[in-house]
């Protein structure tokens, strides 16, 4: 009768009681498949179960063996379903998932296990995710396989709030090479309400880096049973390190790319009565004409103008552009007489605008005005790097 041998592995504090246990182990005596018990296999959950949680655990457990492949995939070609990742005990006698699944979604679980004459016995469940009642969505800046500036962080916006910020933010990762250090940070826009989380470095992004988040959100509950229903992942790459410092004092805007300084331009931004925001802003986006009015920024004094080579630099409405309509008034280079934008030449507005990539960095100093929010467009580099941590929910 052919039999099969057990090595019974042990710890042992010395390479003498090792060697010892190996002899011992050599001479055991063999185990008869006729007398091995069944390897059996238990499922959690079954498939008489009910619809289960998108973010409820898959259990799997094997008596009188041990565990050779444990796969949960949801059923149907071409499904948009994520398949369900886990791991096995140091026993290899239980496995356990370690993600949520997506909502409404059928899956199957297939295991193997091997007993201790070497034969194996296969069980298959399949269970069925609830439909989520309540979903949320989101957007992730920036987008897939683009270049952006040395100040943009990794951004996901949430259609709803989030209650459940750890749940969230325990799911999601950031790669870059070269290695840099960074943190997650929550914040909320103060005139959208939209909330988003931000993985910012601890200062400006080194030209050339890339960059790539994967997050794991399909049927992770973000408070109040609201599910994320689908994973999503962005890889991008740094660009010029291009920084504008306006000097309302000096009325300038002085360009420097990768530190080297391209160009001063004369400005005239925010008046008294409607200064200016302090602090470093992101360029947001741009677009070669945005129509602006006072009632929409909430200005008593009343305008409604096209603007040429508008660039993007607060959700409250903050432009840095071309004001040909000042031109010939002396403004530029001399006074601050905007309700609250950088405004300068249409000629210098244009180069501003062509060389202006969303992530480029704008530091305004010497206004009467507050420093610009985290959450009113990106104001996250307004924090220390320290106080940025403590916006982290895992902190």
């Amino acid at each position: 009768m052919n039999s099969v041998r057990i090595l019974r592995n042990v710890a042992v504090p010395s390479l003498a009681v090792a060697l010892l246990a190996a002899c011992q182990a050599s001479s055991s005596e063999t185990v008869d498949p006729a007398k091995a018990k069944p390897a059996r296999i238990s499922i959690t959950p079954g498939s008489d179960s009910a619809a289960i949680a998108p973010d409820a655990k898959v259990k799997v457990t094997a008596s009188h063996g041990t565990l050779t492949k444990v796969r949960i995939t949801p059923d149907g070609a071409g499904s948009k379903a994520v398949a369900v990742t886990g791991s096995l005990s140091s026993g290899k006698d239980t496995w356990g998932s370690n993600r949520t699944m997506t909502p409404g979604t059928t899956y199957t679980v297939e295991a193997t296990a091997t007993n201790d004459a070497g034969r194996t016995a296969t069980k298959r469940s399949t269970f069925r995710t609830r439909a989520a009642q309540q979903v949320n969505g989101v957007t992730v800046t920036p987008s897939n396989n683009t270049t952006v500036g040395v100040g943009q962080p990794v951004s996901v916006a949430f259609d709803h709030p989030v209650t459940d910020k750890a749940a969230v933010e325990r799911q999601l990762s950031v790669s870059t090479s070269p290695k840099t250090e960074g943190s997650w940070g929550w914040t909320k826009d103060p005139l959208t309400g939209t909330e988003r989380v931000d993985w910012r470095p601890k200062s400006y992004w080194q030209k050339g880096t890339k960059v790539s988040l994967r997050a794991r959100l399909s049927g992770v509950n973000t408070g109040d049973s609201r599910y994320l229903r689908r994973d999503v992942s962005s890889t991008f790459t740094i660009g010029t390190a291009r920084v504008s410092k306006v000097d309302l004092n000096k009325h300038t805007m002085t360009v420097s790319e990768d530190g080297k300084q391209q160009k001063s331009i004369p400005i005239s931004a925010g008046q008294p009565s409607y200064p200016t925001w302090n602090g470093k802003m992101v360029v947001l986006d741009k677009a070669p004409m945005v129509h602006m009015t006072s009632d929409s920024v909430g200005i008593a004094d009343p305008y409604n103008k096209d603007v040429p080579w508008a660039v993007h630099l607060t959700t409250s409405g903050t432009y840095a552009h071309a004001a040909p309509w000042n031109e010939g008034l002396g403004y530029f280079g001399r006074t601050n007489m905007s309700h609250g934008c950088v405004g300068m030449s249409e000629a210098d507005g244009k180069w501003f605008y062509d060389r202006a990539t969303r992530g480029d960095i704008v530091e305004v100093t010497g206004s009467t005005r507050d420093t610009v929010a985290t959450g009113n467009g990106i104001g996250d580099w307004n924090l220390s790097y320290d106080a940025w941590q403590k916006l982290s929910a895992l902190r």
